[in-house]
């Protein structure tokens, strides 16, 4: 079983699965094509339209057959708002998604996201074809509207029925955070009263898709590792074209905003030595990175650690010749210029974390705008260089972590084992040079096969691996708050560890602890 973080991904059989998210929540999904457009109304599968081809909704969880989806469907999207209208996630018990194989007995993969703000909508998870087979990512994609934001981004056709001399509009141009006169989709105001279809036999059924959908604000989007993007216009899916007149790797309809990475290196210089902090400086090869995402994003009018193609910003900073040990991200849509996008970033706990972490001492902006809508789509990657010292330090601060958890457990601490380390950091390189996350290896190669293979004699050994991580701190508390990681950490038999990290691939960064029992 995995634990997944925002970005983390892996492969499914190729059997049903089920979808669970218990709570006070509606569960809703979304199958669309590659464009990441439905293909009509009947692609929103929700509580007033409770089946479609390959899906079938229930209380807190679905049923889902990627063979069985219409011809076309190469994606579902798992998206959660609150059961009681209006109520803020934040406000809520934090979402778990629970995904289970063949009849649900068996547990392939959990996601707990970010603690939600103001959203009132989470796209949770998504289940896509790869190749001839299918795998699932973790979002933790918010919108501060409702479903409408949703609405507006999937292409489902909101119909609107006026009530008012003034024509209502499918979806109307959503106003930026803080600017006056910004208004989302108008219409019948939130959910109906109308009796229709239910998950229960005999109970009130809730408004259909207009009644869902109307009377709702501007969105706010958030993307990967908590990036929160201010209201903005709506954003709809796009293809691929040809490169943008920035210089990189562009698509069809998308330019370059100027004026970006000079003012936005000012302005973070600014805020790093008001705070006693050393300057960021801007490194060229994240900034190509970063304006080639952001290119991709304006493209494809979506928010997203991955592009159209499958390649993940984190990829496209490896392939830049970047190797870090450290990185975080913001992905946004909505900001003009470089000084309201760090307006946005300063404006919340989460948001200003990267330009206040001594750490990361290095990054890169990159910004583009959809010319069909003027949305302006940034990308800002902010990172700690790679090198044999710094990777050394993080590989003993995981030690040290793991064995503090020990030692509170009343056990007796880990010795760092080089043999074991060796066939860690050889299995995280893997698996982010290779773009997989497995316990087994692509060749069916076991967490055993690799230790012995590095010359380790233990008598046991153990394997956690975790991916999206961005400290030793996180990746600790993320294995000691996941029931299985935790047995191993605190198994009494173990005597050795060894520690692996690398950074890129889809996820960003790739994290193995193998232990030994002596």
């Amino acid at each position: 079983m995995a634990e997944l973080v925002p970005g983390g991904n892996l492969p499914l059989p190729d059997t049903a699965q089920t979808v669970e998210v218990p709570g006070p929540f509606d569960l809703s999904l979304l199958i669309t094509d590659d464009s990441g457009k439905v293909g009509g109304d009947g692609d929103f599968v929700f509580y007033n339209q409770p089946s479609a081809p390959g899906v079938r909704l229930y209380e807190g969880r679905a049923e889902l057959d990627p063979r069985r989806l219409r011809p076309g469907a190469t994606r579902v999207t798992v998206v959660i708002s609150p059961a009681d209208p209006g109520t803020a996630l934040g406000r809520l018990p934090l979402p778990v998604l629970t995904v289970r194989g063949g009849r649900g007995r068996t547990v392939l993969a959990r996601f707990t996201p970010a603690r939600p703000a103001h959203e009132t909508v989470l796209l949770l998870a998504e289940i896509y074809r790869r190749g001839s087979g299918w795998k699932l990512r973790a979002l933790g994609q918010g919108y501060a509207d409702g479903l409408a934001g949703i609405a507006r981004d999937f292409g489902v056709e909101v119909t609107e029925e006026p009530a008012a001399p003034a024509t209502p509009t499918a979806a109307g141009g959503a106003g930026r955070a803080g600017v006056p006169g910004g208004r989302g989709a108008s219409g019948p105001p939130g959910r109906s009263g109308a009796t229709g279809p239910s998950n229960e036999p005999g109970a009130p059924g809730r408004g259909g898709i207009r009644g869902l959908l109307g009377g709702l604000g501007a969105s706010g989007r958030t993307g990967p590792f908590g990036g929160r993007g201010p209201s903005g216009p709506s954003a709809q899916s796009g293809g691929p074209g040809a490169a943008g007149p920035s210089g990189t790797p562009g698509l069809a309809g998308v330019s370059g905003a100027p004026g970006g990475t000079g003012e936005f290196g000012e302005l973070i210089r600014d805020v790093r030595l008001r705070a006693g902090l050393p300057a960021v400086v801007l490194d060229r090869r994240l900034s190509g990175a970063a304006q080639a995402h952001a290119a991709v994003m304006a493209g494809q009018r979506r928010l997203g650690a991955d592009g159209a193609d499958g390649v993940s910003v984190f990829q496209r900073v490896t392939a830049a010749g970047y190797r870090y040990v450290r990185i975080d991200q913001h992905l946004v849509s909505g900001p003009r210029t470089p000084g309201e996008f760090v307006e946005y970033c300063l404006s919340g706990e989460r948001t200003r974390e990267a330009l206040y972490d001594p750490a990361l001492t290095e990054a890169g902006v990159g910004q583009a705008v959809d010319r069909r809508s003027g949305d302006v789509y940034w990308t800002a990657l902010w990172a700690c260089p790679f090198t044999s010292d710094g990777l050394l330090r993080t590989a003993a601060e995981v030690v040290a972590l793991t064995n503090a958890e020990r030692t509170a457990a009343g056990l007796r601490p880990l010795a760092d084992d080089r043999r074991l380390a060796s066939a860690a950091q050889a299995y995280s390189t893997d698996m982010a040079a290779r773009a997989f996350y497995s316990h087994t290896s692509p060749e069916g190669l076991e967490p055993w096969d690799r230790a012995a293979a590095a010359g380790a004699a233990h008598r046991g050994i153990g394997e956690n691996i975790a991916c999206g991580q961005r400290s030793p701190r996180e990746v600790v508390r993320g294995w000691m708050n996941s029931p299985g990681h935790r047995a191993n950490i605190l198994k009494p038999d173990f005597t050795h560890i060894g520690i692996g990290f690398a950074g890129g691939g889809p996820a960003g960064t790739y994290w193995t602890q193998l232990f030994g029992q002596a």
